[in-house]
């Protein structure tokens, strides 16, 4: 994990491509705008959802959409060639109560952007949530992912996961015999299932819809390397931003709410010096108690 003295770790309120971290107070078009054109790797983000969250006032939903596309052209303007834009969402609830995925509402904002390529809808699944009465209750959200221009980075070993069998070997073709999957591990493929942050996540705090870690840990892995800048305009408490931090990237962030920018700071200076808990990237959503599993794996490891 990457450790840095607090007396080292640039961080600032004003953007600047020196710094390690800025921490924006204010609406996120205010920061976009003193960014430069083309100076981002990454742009990974939840926006708010237009559902009435305290941190945020209920507009309707052609206002709503209007607001992103600014911000979506901002975050394109500044986004590097062959750089990656990650837009997390859930759905809108109108006064109908009917859902709108807010995905399929938002793609043809992004899609108005000719050097952009929607390369995977990555659905994010969780166990715990609200309890619908009148439709089955929401458990998954969605990552929509883009690159600007079909030369992107993509650091696939750097995100795999443990085969499900990892001793499993070709039984038929030239590689007969052999094992069949990659001794890095495999894909993790367009599904990612890991806990969200409820009263009980070791991650909690105050932000009400605070995503974990791990979400923009993988996304930062995979699509950076050291010393790119990372862009967060919805910054909330700061989860990208540590994220960006374990992983020695520089990271950018805004937020109209000043308590989440004051949480976001502390975690940023915990992660910087070890004493930040987490939950690790790739920790199983659930471990049981040995000899209580109801099913074993039928493959043996290799002697």
């Amino acid at each position: 994990m990457y450790k840095i003295a607090q007396s080292r770790l640039k961080i600032r309120c004003k953007f600047s491509l020196e710094n390690d971290v800025t921490l924006f107070h204010g609406d996120c078009i205010k920061l976009l705008k003193k960014i430069p054109d083309k100076s981002v790797q990454l742009v990974v983000t939840s926006p708010p959802y237009n559902v009435g969250k305290s941190y945020e006032n209920r507009i309707s939903f052609d206002e709503y959409l209007a607001q992103q596309k600014l911000v979506i052209a901002e975050c394109v303007r500044v986004l590097k060639i062959g750089g990656s834009l990650c837009w997390q969402v859930g759905h809108h609830v109108n006064s109908h109560q009917q859902v709108i995925p807010l995905d399929l509402a938002l793609h043809p904002l992004f899609a108005e952007h000719d050097l952009l390529r929607l390369r995977n809808r990555i659905i994010w699944h969780f166990e715990h949530g609200l309890n619908c009465k009148h439709r089955f209750s929401g458990r998954h959200e969605t990552i929509l992912w883009y690159t600007k221009g079909d030369n992107y980075r993509f650091n696939l070993d750097s995100v795999r996961i443990p085969q499900k069998y990892p001793g499993k070997r070709a039984y038929k073709g030239p590689r007969r015999g052999e094992y069949s999957g990659n001794p890095l591990g495999k894909n993790p493929s367009d599904v990612w299932i890991f806990p969200n942050v409820k009263n009980w996540h070791v991650e909690k705090t105050e932000h009400p819809c605070q995503f974990p870690i791990e979400l923009p840990e993988r996304l930062i892995l995979a699509l950076t390397k050291k010393g790119d800048l990372v862009l967060d305009p919805y910054l909330g408490a700061g989860t990208t931003a540590v994220a960006a931090i374990m992983h020695a990237r520089r990271v950018a962030g805004s937020d109209l709410v000043i308590s989440y920018l004051k949480i976001a700071r502390q975690r940023i200076k915990d992660v910087a010096n070890g004493r930040l808990r987490y939950r690790p990237l790739g920790k199983p959503v659930y471990i049981p108690e040995p000899n209580t599993a109801l099913t074993t794996s039928p493959f043996s490891p290799p002697k």
